[in-house]
């Protein structure tokens, strides 16, 4: 499994345990290198769009892939509807530039997104 993320709280807590791709961007570039990585034959494991947070409210998304053997369809289009809606939002509403008791809270709520998924998804396997 693979994480892709801008948080610096999902990249301490799970660089042991995964591969995890810290990018230093905005939720939009997160999105696209996740298409990118898709393109590659990778698959979500996790919703680019997960939480009650919209995409221009927080800049911090991490997603967790996996590499798979063909190209997945059902994760282009997911990404690329994901890409589509935060496009819109950010059209309608840019990111504020949030103080930094605020963005620590986003990236709580991220890694918690996230490291319930990742539970979740050990719980099954």
């Amino acid at each position: 499994m693979k994480i892709i993320t801008n948080n610096p709280l999902v990249l301490k807590w799970f660089k042991e345990k995964f591969t995890v791709e810290y990018i230093e961007c905005d939720y939009m570039g997160i999105l696209i290198k996740c298409r990118d990585y898709i393109h590659k034959n990778y698959k979500l494991l996790t919703h680019p769009l997960s939480g009650s947070v919209k995409p221009n409210e927080t800049p911090y998304k991490s997603i967790l892939l996996i590499e798979n053997d063909i190209l997945d369809l059902d994760s282009l289009l997911l990404i690329e509807k994901a890409i589509d809606t935060t496009k819109k939002f950010n059209n309608n509403f840019k990111t504020p530039n949030w103080n930094e008791n605020i963005l620590n809270d986003f990236q709580i709520i991220d890694f918690d997104l996230l490291n319930n998924a990742v539970q979740n998804i050990n719980f099954v396997r």
